[in-house]
């Protein structure tokens, strides 16, 4: 017998998202028997205190993504693009991920992302029309041997 279900319009959408997100958290965690996901996220400040760069993402299973990571006009090749991604890395990296992924379009930075050692695994194109849209990943060195206790 189906049932007469309805959609019906959210104002609040950053609410919706964040149960969506709860509800896919815990049926993947389920399916891998892993409830390790964490958020990070990171912030530089300029000389008026303003943010002029930040980087946010998550980890999970081994794996990390990079969601966001901006930084202002003119703050721009300054190293502060590099230090952000090294410090997603890092984190990353300290909570036992091996792969990061990020997505990127033609007209933000996958040459950026190139830069620092991601590949490129899949490219949409015209989309939007006209551009891009690059899925970029980066393996991270394997697991370090643990000092005996």
């Amino acid at each position: 017998m189906q049932k007469n279900y309805t959609i019906q319009a959210e104002d609040d959408h950053l609410a919706t998202i964040q149960f969506l997100e709860d509800r896919l958290y815990e049926y993947n965690s389920t399916k891998l028997n892993t409830g390790d996901g964490r958020l990070f996220s990171g912030i530089v400040r300029g000389e008026n205190n303003e943010i002029i760069a930040g980087i946010a993402g998550w980890t999970w299973a081994g794996i990390c993504e990079i969601t966001q990571l901006w930084v202002d006009g003119p703050a721009r090749s300054t190293g502060v693009g590099k230090m952000l991604l090294e410090a997603a890395e890092a984190e990353a990296y300290g909570r036992g991920c091996r792969t990061i992924l990020v997505r990127t379009f033609s007209f933000q930075a996958p040459e950026f992302y190139r830069k620092y050692g991601f590949r490129t695994i899949q490219v949409l194109d015209d989309f939007p029309p006209g551009h891009h849209y690059y899925i970029l990943t980066k393996r991270l060195p394997g697991l370090l041997p643990q000092p005996e206790p």
